[in-house]
């Protein structure tokens, strides 16, 4: 399992643009009360590190109410947040204020913290239950029968591969799923399972582990879960299974050169562009916005676009019945010609007519404030494309 990371008494931080989460660790135990000589802390976010050895001095009005005893008591730290803020406090605190910290609170401290690590290891035996059940097929199934054939039940492994999701929130989980053989479980077993709820929820997993973790990242493409993705987003039956493919592809590629590098081997824009066109306006919008922000970040790839007709396919995309889908669009649009003349060329081709499709637009769109940011994309593209000539369009940004 992975060592706790320096300078942390708990679980590296869970992201915070993910809204699943697991069950949040114990809490520890109450301080012993706290003197006027000791500096109480506010619960704010981040790990705790060893016990510090000193304790800043604190007069008692501070203790009670704050500066000047004008602001409310502070609460006792009632966790390892809390645990972190007093040791960053004491840590930056004159040598004059310091003094030994009693052993009372120096056994709190020792005690808050084992029951930290007890969380840790609580977290790893939930996650090998889960694969143990995963590992296990029904009576029959390509691996033979089992010892315990109802653990191949596809309820119950839905159920694991759920509270995989939520544990691997957290970056360490993450590692240790991998290092735990679970990304190879996805990639061989679950992303090609018959029953689609199964595979979604892989698909998730994958993406979950993958947030802004490079080496999981590494390893699920060197498993060949990027192509394994590429064709759930492409073909998939189930609508779900193929937002959730996006989302892990998206995991895979951002700020991942090796992922990227991938996603154009196995012709990636091209999937792309197709799930845009797709009936599902959830699965068109995030993909809309996927090639906004790969062309934002990866501005390289512009001319390979356009030799593959972008700018003509988004145009079309654009004159479809009117969603909030088009914003996404006319961002990727907005992105494609910045800096980039060729782009402003293939705009202005009159058969595609985009100079009159603006106009349209933005009277269609004045005074509806839910739609000023597409007004606003439209009206930039009018200046780039229609006000400029192409080889200054870098002027307008």
């Amino acid at each position: 399992m992975a060592a706790p990371r320096a300078g942390s008494g708990e679980r590296a931080a869970r992201r915070p643009s993910c809204g699943a989460s697991s069950g949040s660790r114990t809490s520890a135990t109450h301080p012993p009360p706290v003197t006027g000589r000791e500096l109480s802390a506010d619960p704010a976010s981040g790990p705790v590190a060893k016990a510090p050895a000193l304790w800043p001095r604190t007069a008692p009005a501070m203790a009670e109410g704050g500066a000047g005893g004008n602001q409310p008591p502070r609460e006792h730290p009632q966790n390892l947040q809390g645990l972190l803020q007093m040791a960053i406090t004491a840590g930056n605190a004159e040598p004059s204020q310091l003094e030994p910290m009693s052993d009372e609170r120096r056994q709190w401290l020792q005690e808050a913290m084992a029951q930290a690590f007890r969380g840790q290891l609580e977290e790893v035996e939930q996650m090998k239950e889960c694969l143990r059940m995963l590992e296990a097929v029904s009576p029959g199934g390509d691996g033979g029968e089992t010892s315990e054939p109802a653990e191949g039940d596809p309820s119950r492994q839905a159920s694991a591969l759920e509270l995989l999701a939520e544990l691997c929130e957290n970056l360490d989980n993450a590692a240790d799923f991998c290092k735990l053989d679970g990304m190879r479980l996805l990639a061989h077993r679950y992303l090609e399972h018959p029953i689609p709820e199964l595979r979604w929820r892989a698909a998730h997993l994958v993406g979950t582990c993958a947030q802004n973790v490079p080496k999981v990242q590494e390893q699920a493409l060197a498993l060949g879960c990027m192509r394994k993705l590429l064709r759930l987003l492409d073909h998939d039956g189930a609508d779900a299974v193929r937002i959730k493919a996006l989302f892990a592809i998206s995991c895979l590629v951002r700020a991942q050169e090796g992922g990227l590098q991938q996603f154009l081997r196995l012709d990636g824009f091209s999937v792309l562009m197709r799930a845009m066109q797709s009936p599902v306006e959830k699965l068109k919008v995030k993909s809309a916005f996927l090639l906004q922000n790969l062309l934002l970040d990866h501005p390289e790839h512009k001319e390979t676009l356009c030799s593959m007709g972008m700018v003509q396919q988004l145009v079309a995309l654009i004159r479809s019945e009117h969603s909030p889908f088009h914003e996404h669009v006319l961002g990727a649009l907005c992105s494609l010609v910045t800096d980039f003349p060729q782009g402003v060329r293939e705009c202005r081709e009159p058969q595609l007519a985009l100079e009159e499709l603006l106009r349209e637009r933005c009277q269609l769109l004045q005074q509806q404030e839910e739609f000023q940011e597409e007004l606003e994309f439209c009206e930039r593209l009018q200046r780039v494309c229609f006000q400029t000539p192409p080889d200054d369009s870098s002027m307008d940004r």
